[in-house]
């Protein structure tokens, strides 16, 4: 199974779900996490851009590139939404995962509960945790409950 993890960027939770997952046949794939690799690659590959917007344009084009490949790649994608941030991509994904068919998991906690119920209804799944993505992956796969 293929499986994308999409979403917050600031904390561990990528890493309990493959680590979590380990016994468990799934391929993970992840956005570039590295901010400033992620803000800057379209001007470090394609050249330097004196305006702002065209900076962020160029990275965010390229961005979505990679984006789109692996969402479209994923049997199972996993969109995290964190504490902090405005997290605008996150959304997209979400979308885009939907729109495409894609088994959508989504994860936050109770406090973005109502900011985010249009893109929880697109969702097969919501949770709040990385041991419940882990737990999901697991049952799907084995029909095994957590024990």
């Amino acid at each position: 199974m293929k499986v994308y993890l999409s979403g917050e960027i600031h904390t561990d939770w990528r890493d309990q779900i493959t680590q979590g997952a380990q016994h468990l046949a799934v391929e993970f794939s992840v956005p570039v996490t590295d901010h400033g690799a992620s803000d800057d690659c379209g001007v470090a590959i394609l050249g330097a851009e004196p305006d702002k917007f065209w900076h962020d344009h160029k990275g965010a084009k390229l961005n979505a590139i990679r984006t789109r490949t692996a969402i479209e790649a994923a049997d199972v994608v996993v969109v995290r939404f964190g504490d902090k941030y405005k997290q605008w991509n996150a959304a997209f994904d979400a979308g885009y995962a939907a729109a495409l068919g894609k088994s959508l998991i989504v994860m936050h906690g109770a406090d973005h509960q109502h900011a985010l119920k249009e893109v929880d209804a697109a969702a097969l799944a919501v949770c709040e945790t990385p041991q419940q993505v882990v737990d999901m992956l697991n049952y799907v796969l084995t029909g095994a409950l957590p024990k």
